[in-house]
């Protein structure tokens, strides 16, 4: 099983639904500073359960969710999804 996309929406910087490809075995994450890098990995951690605002950088679960800018409204939600291959059968059950 290998994860193949990311797609986020209203995720801290992430406020129009974004898909990311992840297209091999290693992947780097690169860009200049502000670009919202360390936003994809929190993005990763939150979507897998990380519950402490702290580890996601912010002061509270709140936090995760687009607050607004000068050109843009704050959001009500924020979602994040994980796509993974499946092919080879080894998450059985409903997802095989």
């Amino acid at each position: 099983m290998r994860l193949t996309q990311l797609k986020l929406s209203g995720f801290k910087s992430f406020v129009d639904p974004t898909t990311i490809s992840v297209p091999g075995q290693l992947v780097g994450v690169v860009g200049p500073n502000g670009c919202g890098k360390s936003n994809v990995i929190d993005a990763v951690r939150w979507v897998l359960g990380e519950s402490r605002a702290s580890a996601l950088r912010g002061d509270s679960m709140q936090d995760v969710i687009f607050n607004g800018s000068g050109n843009r409204q704050p959001l009500a939600r924020a979602s994040v999804e994980l796509v993974f291959d499946n092919s080879l059968g080894r998450a059985g059950g409903q997802w095989s």
